[in-house]
């Protein structure tokens, strides 16, 4: 494991950009970035596409290592290059950001109030490519709908069981069990799980620790105790749907806790933006959501 990776991501000041998008995802961020569907043809084309909004983003002058620690890849994203590197290695090489990469291949039909990850086939092969394109850890997301104890518990050794496997490969996981904001149960759920991430944090060997992306809670430091658990590297917040201000707002209430954010990051840019007009929109939004992250 890079050793400078590890301290950047403990103890840096910043934020980790979500940059993942897949191919469910994809044709909904670029008709925000101002490109419609009708614009290409095919999933082929269309990665083109998000990795040209991609690249313009990273190779930014404001996206660096100056205010973010990291950021999260697509694996397509990570098997293309940027300015005749990798993307992962031009993001640590160039910008001085720690590159993950998303490894979960979506979500299960709903079942005891949850979505569930689907199967991940492969997933070893695909860890050592992450190793040798300089990737520190995964990222891999399911989803919390209700309050439903069974279902969360499920969930969360799932996103556990998971995680020990990729920390075996050399890799830090992210786990992402995220509570949805439109959840009619939200602060139950939040409740329910936080006591599930700790069962399972009692399982992790002593010597390793995980990383945990988490819907911004309801009640204000909610996962404090699991933010400053001896067996997690670091607590990120997703923007799960917020707009930027009011995540920035909310983030700003819970201490230990930094961003990970993909709309609330890429709000306000579009394909029609100068390259000046798209940077300084860029810069903006990175300043709002560092200071609410080391606030």
């Amino acid at each position: 494991m890079n050793r400078e990776q590890l301290h950047k991501i403990a103890k840096g000041a910043g934020f980790i950009a979500a940059l993942d998008q897949s191919g469910g995802s994809t044709p909904k961020a670029l008709k925000v970035y101002g490109v419609d569907e009708g614009a290409y043809t095919s999933s082929d084309e269309m990665f083109d596409v998000i990795h040209r909004m991609r690249t313009r983003i990273i190779s930014s002058p404001g996206f660096s290592g100056d205010r973010l620690i990291g950021a999260i890849l697509f694996e397509n994203t990570m098997d293309r290059e940027i300015g005749g590197r990798g993307s992962a290695e031009y993001l640590w090489e160039v910008k001085g950001v720690v590159p993950f990469l998303k490894v979960d291949k979506g979500l299960a039909q709903e079942a005891d109030g949850v979505q569930m990850m689907k199967e991940i086939p492969g997933l070893n092969a695909l860890l050592d490519r992450a190793l040798s394109h300089s990737i520190f850890g995964t990222k891999m997301r399911s989803v919390i709908l209700l309050a439903n104890s069974r279902g969360i518990d499920a969930l969360v050794d799932q996103q556990f069981a998971i995680g020990k496997q990729i920390l075996a490969a050399g890799l830090i996981p992210i786990l992402e069990p995220e509570v949805s904001i439109h959840s009619p149960e939200k602060e139950a759920a939040e409740d329910l799980l936080r006591a599930a991430i700790l069962r399972n944090l009692e399982e992790v060997p002593p010597d390793q620790q995980i990383m945990l992306k988490l819907t911004i809670p309801t009640k204000d430091n909610h996962y404090r105790v699991v933010a400053e658990h001896p067996k997690v590297l670091r607590v990120v917040a997703l923007s799960g749907g917020y707009s930027r201000k009011e995540a920035n707002e909310r983030l700003a209430c819970n201490a230990g806790v930094v961003a990970s954010f993909s709309r609330g990051l890429t709000e306000g840019l579009t394909i029609h933006q100068t390259d000046d007009e798209f940077n300084k929109t860029l810069d903006s939004s990175i300043a709002s959501i560092y200071d609410a992250s080391v606030s």
